[in-house]
């Protein structure tokens, strides 16, 4: 299971001159898009793309880049449905080309960087067509046909749309992407936009706003969120479709941000919004994250959108001893709540109480160490959970709108001999459940805030860690004891 370990996640902690601020969140079940129409291409035959991307689903066909005339003369970069692998394909009229990876993108923890270049006027055929995958030109395909010489394209096509995230049908993308480029009229290596470390070998981005784009060019860095096409070179922007300022994100290629994963998906439950949304049924359902970390502090806020949910548990789960299908006691038992805290809320009187009990379990054995009768303050529909995970300590400390559950165990304290054991840990939840009695809502919407809040997070209070880093309802800063944001340049520095 990836716990920021493959891909490439090192960009986002090696050290760099340049960072990346912003990336743009397309949601698949939103149709989001952005396009625009080329008009007189300096050369339609030679064209550079490259895109940071980081993937949020699996399964079915998802757009990149695509541009068409019609049915039969398109041309597309995409992520297949059937194995989670790269094609680029041209499809001038009867001809085909294609280059279809071997290597499959599966890792939702990962950024990735794609440079897809085409040349049909070049006297090589095979260097016609050319993927570059984290700065390496990819010779490994399972399909490897190239374009004819002068072969025709519908990217950059004089009055054809070229569309990002969005093909013919509903084949839409579903994660991030950052620093977008298209070059007209150049066929680029990958290192116009990024550079090996000289320290780790780690591959990362350069600033490539200084590039010739020409004439239906564009340079996309998301930085303005009322404006998410706009395009920084200063060209044509792109008009965006169901995108709004709420899908801004500051989870990039050089400052990774946790999200849920997944592949520790267990249950009937969908996760949306870049893997920051979790919306579950009346069945079991348990949910993992991507970082795992053994030291530090650490901060996450969660908030609810249904008042009348009936349970879950939050809690801590040991990444090296989890897996995915397994029953639910298993999956308890092996990871959340091993010797920890864990906070189970409860809904007995469905219509109105919102109720938790906050627990221990050591091995098998529960112990209640705060129950209350009456409503959480502020119920579930507007309040927000903050999350405390004192690594250092070994221990968990839960707050409700800025006040702790359980004074004796907040977060401004190291007291006590610790509960959690030695061991690499995730934030997850076990036995989530929308309600299923008379008066439940049925569902259970929960957003999850890393420090990138999705669109359905409004913060009115803007809260940054120590760092800087994140954007909170409520302080990481407890009682002058800090705790950070659960990203890449604060997991490098404290984790």
């Amino acid at each position: 299971m990836p716990f920021i370990l493959s891909g490439n996640v090192g960009s986002a902690t090696a050290a760099t001159g340049f960072d990346v601020d912003n990336s743009v969140r397309f949601n698949s079940v939103d149709s989001a898009s952005m396009e625009k129409d080329a008009v007189a291409p300096t050369d339609n035959n030679k064209w550079t793309f490259s895109a940071w991307v980081k993937r949020s689903k699996f399964g079915g066909v998802q757009e990149i880049f695509y541009g068409e005339a019609n049915s039969t003369n398109y041309c597309t970069i995409r992520f297949n449905d059937a194995d989670d692998t790269l094609t680029f394909k041209n499809r001038p009229g009867s001809t085909t080309s294609t280059l279809t990876t071997t290597q499959v993108f599966r890792d939702v923890a990962a950024w990735y960087h794609l440079v897809v270049v085409l040349d049909t006027s070049n006297g090589t055929a095979a260097n016609r067509d050319i993927i570059y995958i984290n700065g390496v030109r990819e010779t490994n395909f399972s399909t490897e046909s190239h374009s004819g010489d002068g072969d025709a394209c519908y990217i950059n096509s004089d009055g054809d749309a070229m569309k990002i995230s969005k093909g013919n049908s509903a084949s839409f993308f579903d994660g991030y992407m950052a620093e977008v480029n298209f070059i007209d009229g150049q066929a680029l290596a990958a290192d116009s936009f990024g550079e090996f470390d000289g320290d780790s070998g780690i591959w990362k981005p350069i600033d490539a706003s200084g590039l010739t784009f020409g004439n239906n060019g564009f340079y996309l860095d998301f930085k303005a969120s009322g404006n998410l096409g706009n395009d920084a070179n200063g060209g044509t922007d792109l008009t965006e479709t169901n995108l709004a300022a709420g899908d801004q994100s500051t989870d990039t290629c050089t400052n990774n941000y946790n999200v849920l994963n997944t592949v520790t998906q267990y249950g009937s439950h969908t996760l949306g919004e870049g893997n920051t949304e979790l919306l579950g049924d009346t069945g079991y359902n348990h949910q993992g994250t991507t970082f795992g970390v053994n030291k530090g502090k650490w901060y996450v806020e969660i908030k609810h959108a249904q008042t009348r949910s009936k349970v879950f548990m939050l809690s801590l789960y040991n990444v090296e001893n989890t897996v995915k299908t397994v029953s639910d006691d298993v999956w308890f038992s092996n990871g959340l709540g091993l010797t920890t805290f864990f906070l189970q809320l409860q809904n007995t009187n469905h219509a109105t109480n919102r109720n938790y009990t906050l627990r221990k379990k050591v091995g098998t054995t529960q112990t209640t160490v705060t129950s209350t009768g009456g409503n959480i303050t502020g119920g579930l529909s507007v309040g927000t959970i903050g999350v405390y995970i004192d690594m250092d300590n070994k221990r968990l400390h839960f707050y409700n709108n800025g006040t702790a559950l359980d004074t004796s165990n907040a977060a401004s304290s190291s007291a006590g001999s610790g509960a959690i054991p030695a061991g690499t840990y995730a934030l997850g939840l076990t036995d989530v459940r929308g309600g299923s009695d008379a008066g439940d809502d049925g569902v259970l919407l929960m957003n999850w805030n890393f420090g990138s809040p999705n669109a359905n997070i409004s913060i009115s209070s803007g809260n940054t860690d120590a760092n800087g880093y994140g954007n909170f309802e409520y302080s990481p800063t407890v009682g002058g004891v800090s705790y950070y944001a659960m990203n890449t340049k604060n997991l490098a520095e404290f984790g």
